[in-house]
C-alpha cells in the first residue's frame, strides 16, 4: 500500500504534539522580566521537547522519502510511535513544572527512551519490507546514533538516582547527536551515499 495517508496522518499528529506543548507555557500576569524568572524551567522543557519533536518529524520524513510502500503492521508499528511522542506534552509539562524534579525527570527518560525504540521498530519493519538491498536499507546502515540513544537514555534514568540534572543533561547530549546532519538518506536518494 502507498504512503501517502501515514504520512499525512504523522505530519497532523505531530503538529497537534507541537501545539499542545506550547500551550503549556502560561504568560505571566507581570510586565518585568523578573516575572519570566519562575517559567525557566517550563521553557527549557519546551525548548529540549520541540527539538526532540523536531528530530523525530525530520527523521521520520526522510526515512518515509526512501520508503517505496507500507504494510498494515507498518501503519501499527507508526502509531506506536506516535503514541510514545504524544505523551511529549505531558511529560515536558511535568517535569518543567515540577522544576527537573527526580520523578517527573526520570519520566520524561522513560517517554525518550520508548520513542527511541518505536522510531528503531518502525525503522526495522520499513527496512524488511523494502529489503535490506533497498534504498532505505543500504541509507540506514549501521545506524550507530540509534543503538547509541537507548544507551544514553537508560544511563539518563539511572542517573536520576543520583542527581536528575545528569540525566539532563544526557537527553540533552543525545538530542545534539541526532542535531548533526545526517545525510545517509538524502545522499541514498541523491545517487551518493555518505555514511
Amino acid at each position: 500500500m502507498g504512503k501517502g495517508r501515514l504520512e499525512a496522518f504523522s505530519d497532523g499528529v505531530i503538529a497537534i504534539i507541537i501545539t499542545i506543548m506550547v500551550l503549556e507555557l502560561k504568560v505571566p500576569h507581570e510586565t518585568t522580566l523578573a516575572a519570566l524568572a519562575p517559567l525557566v524551567p517550563v521553557l527549557l522543557s519546551y525548548v529540549l521537547s520541540f527539538v526532540y519533536v523536531g528530530i523525530y518529524w525530520n527523521n521520520h520524513h526522510h526515512m518515509l522519502a526512501a520508503c517505496q510502500r507500507v504494510s498494515g503492521a507498518a501503519l501499527w508499528a507508526n502509531l506506536h510511535l506516535l503514541f510514545w511522542l504524544s505523551l511529549f506534552p505531558f511529560a515536558t509539562a511535568w517535569m518543567g513544572e515540577n522544576h527537573f524534579a527526580t520523578v517527573p525527570t526520570a519520566a520524561y527518560g522513560i517517554v525518550l527512551m520508548m520513542a527511541a525504540l518505536a522510531y528503531w521498530l518502525l525503522q526495522q519493519m520499513l527496512v524488511g519490507l523494502q529489503g535490506n538491498d533497498s534504498l532505505l536499507g543500504r541509507a540506514i546502515g549501521n545506524d550507530w546514533k540509534a543503538k547509541l540513544s537507548p544507551v544514553l537514555y537508560a544511563l539518563g534514568l539511572l542517573a536520576t538516582l543520583r542527581a536528575a540534572w545528569i540525566a539532563q543533561l544526557l537527553y540533552a547530549v543525545v538530542a545534539l547527536i541526532w542535531l548533526v546532519p545526517d545525510r545517509r538518506i538524502e545522499g541514498a536518494i541523491g545517487g551518493h551515499s555518505d555514511s
